[in-house]
């Protein structure tokens, strides 16, 4: 298969496939493609970046054909209000040809603005689980009309501890419905949830499980500390000509927000902030903003490592590794998209091989190291950060070997036993003192 027309997909959907620019299907969708519109369930596994969104709508278009009813006939559940509009917009460009309506629905906001949403009727809801309970059980529309059900980033909704919401949602859905399941890694817990969600599913996986997507260039370099991966994003920052829009993330809130202040004073062009303690307004603005090309550098923590679909990446910057190894695979997936070329670099702390290791295992693959350019000024490390660093060594290498007892606790013996000697010796030369005053008298 070469071509879109090959599916026997309508002229309204080609035509908004070319004007997107999707001529040739990707590999997900040359093979999800025929079995959704056969009405099979599907296990589909596939890297984020690979077209996997489209996969699934283009089919449910076919299959929907025109507008009709007021209940949604398709649900689509996705883990966060990121991904959610991001799909919702996927669903408008694809789908601007035809009448078919849409919404996209997710936490952070009044219900009653989605309520109203639906109001005129949906064929294919966007949703997060929360959100879409909460609006079912207001009666904002019924489930009796669904045939379809979506679940989009099944290990993301996994890791979130969304089972519980999924389990009353499945319970209310009728039951005779085809099922789609999409992750981008397959671990036993999305094999469990395949079981009891899907019948007699046809597996589709365009690369094993925790592939990174092939055009991503990944490498890295070891930086001693914080101050100093400041100084090297800003060097990097620097070169517009080569970082042309970029992603940096950050394992937590503060991290991202001290980078934020620091490359915001020194580098050319906009730059953003994005995580989970901002209001909703402003994560949508942002996302809206970096989309547009009016921003060129976006700081984010994990929240948006799967919710932004943004052609033209240049570089995807760890600025530290995140805590979750999965999400590795998704922070690099936001570059080379679309069939395009991507970089990825990660910033490796001396407490971060342990985690590079894993996410190599993870990957299943060696990520290549470069020197730092001695242009970087190198900042000494304080000796509470390095407090902090040998803590965290410890940490690990207690996970790794239960039996390890941790440098600190050795000092803290070896400093022990001293002051116990001195101790006994202080004792003895009181006593020797004393026996020589007694002969002195």
């Amino acid at each position: 298969m070469t071509t879109f027309e090959g599916f026997g997909i309508g002229k309204s959907i080609l035509k908004a496939l070319e004007e997107i620019g999707f001529t040739t299907p990707t590999p997900i969708q040359e093979q999800a493609i025929p079995v959704i519109k056969a009405g099979k369930d599907i296990l589909g596994i596939a890297q984020t970046g690979t077209g996997k969104t489209a996969a699934y709508i283009i089919p449910l278009l076919m299959k929907l054909v025109k507008a009709e009813g007021k209940d949604p006939r398709a649900i689509v559940l996705v883990p966060t209000r990121e991904l959610s509009i991001q799909v919702g917009e996927d669903i408008a460009e694809l789908s601007q040809y035809t009448n078919i309506r849409h919404a996209a629905i997710y936490g952070g906001i009044g219900w009653t603005k989605h309520a109203a949403l639906l109001e005129p009727g949906v064929d294919i809801l966007v949703a997060t689980p929360g959100r879409l309970w909460e609006l079912y059980r207001a009666g904002a529309f019924a489930m009796k009309s669904v045939k379809t059900l979506v679940v989009d980033e099944a290990d993301r909704m996994l890791d979130m501890g969304f089972m519980p919401q999924l389990n009353k949602l499945f319970e209310v859905i009728p039951p005779k419905r085809q099922n789609l399941l999409f992750s981008a890694t397959f671990s036993e817990s999305i094999e469990n949830m395949s079981h009891e969600f899907l019948t007699f599913p046809e597996r589709v996986e365009v690369a094993p499980s925790a592939t990174p997507v092939d055009k991503v260039k990944q490498y890295f370099y070891r930086v001693p500390n914080f101050k100093t991966k400041l100084n090297f994003v800003n060097y990097l920052l620097n070169d517009e000509e080569e970082f042309k829009r970029v992603i940096i993330f950050c394992r937590t809130r503060e991290n991202a927000e001290d980078v934020y202040k620091v490359i915001k004073k020194k580098t050319e062009g906009e730059v953003r902030i994005l995580h989970s303690n901002k209001a909703q307004s402003s994560r949508i603005n942002a996302i809206e903003a970096f989309k547009s090309g009016s921003v060129r550098v976006l700081v984010s923590t994990d929240v948006s490592a799967r919710g932004i679909d943004v052609s033209k990446i240049s570089h995807v910057i760890n600025f530290d590794l995140p805590p979750r190894y999965e999400d590795y695979i998704h922070r690099i997936g936001r570059t080379a998209r679309a069939n395009t070329d991507g970089v990825a670099i990660s910033f490796i702390g001396p407490e971060e091989d342990y985690h590079l290791d894993n996410i190599e295992q993870l990957i299943r693959m060696k990520i290549e190291e470069r020197q730092m350019p001695e242009a970087i000024d190198v900042i000494p490390l304080s000796k509470p950060e390095k407090q902090v660093i040998d803590r965290e060594i410890d940490r690990q290498k207690r996970l790794a070997d239960p039996e390890f007892k941790g440098a600190f606790h050795e000092k803290k013996a070896r400093q022990g036993k001293s002051s116990f000697n001195f101790n006994v010796k202080s004792t003895q030369l009181r006593e020797t003192k004393n026996k020589g005053r007694k002969r002195g008298r």
